[in-house]
């Protein structure tokens, strides 16, 4: 039996965690009565990290058993090989700022909220928390290209 599907589906999975969870703390942010309280606050980047962490290392079993095995050589012969020389890559390494960034989101919730506010950090913390689900979600993208193109052949 293959495992291929079901690391497919925690890579994915695991991922949605992540995103959703920086949604919610863009939202603890964007409501400053929750904010002030800041435990859904750092619920939610410890939520995130650990999404994100276990998307990271479901994805990277998936790549070494069976990626670069069986799907790497699919799409370097078919219609799209630049699915992989440009999709692949480039995920590759723009995901290896979303967990830094996702600690330094944790570390900003994890400030005392006096210092939070005399820093003026709520709009910085907002910019990054985007910018944690704009690549995250570009990433996703790159992925639905690289599966299409191994489907696609």
């Amino acid at each position: 039996m293959s495992y291929k599907p079901v690391l497919i589906g925690m890579h994915l999975g695991f991922a949605i965690v992540g995103i959703d969870a920086f949604l919610w703390y863009l939202g603890e942010l964007a409501t400053k009565s929750r904010s002030e309280k800041r435990k859904g606050l750092k619920l939610a980047a410890i939520a995130g990290i650990i999404g994100f962490a276990l998307s990271w290392l479901a994805g990277g079993y998936y790549y070494v058993v069976y990626y670069g095995k069986l799907v790497k050589p699919v799409i370097k012969a078919g219609t799209a090989p630049w699915a992989h020389a440009v999709a692949m890559e480039a995920k590759e390494h723009i995901f290896l700022f979303i967990l830094p960034l996702a600690v330094t989101a944790l570390i900003l919730a994890l400030l005392d909220k006096k210092e939070f506010e005399n820093h003026n950090l709520r709009r910085i913390s907002m910019l990054l928390a985007g910018v944690i689900v704009f690549l995250s979600l570009a990433i996703g993208g790159m992925g639905f290209i690289i599966s299409a193109a191994a489907r696609w052949g």
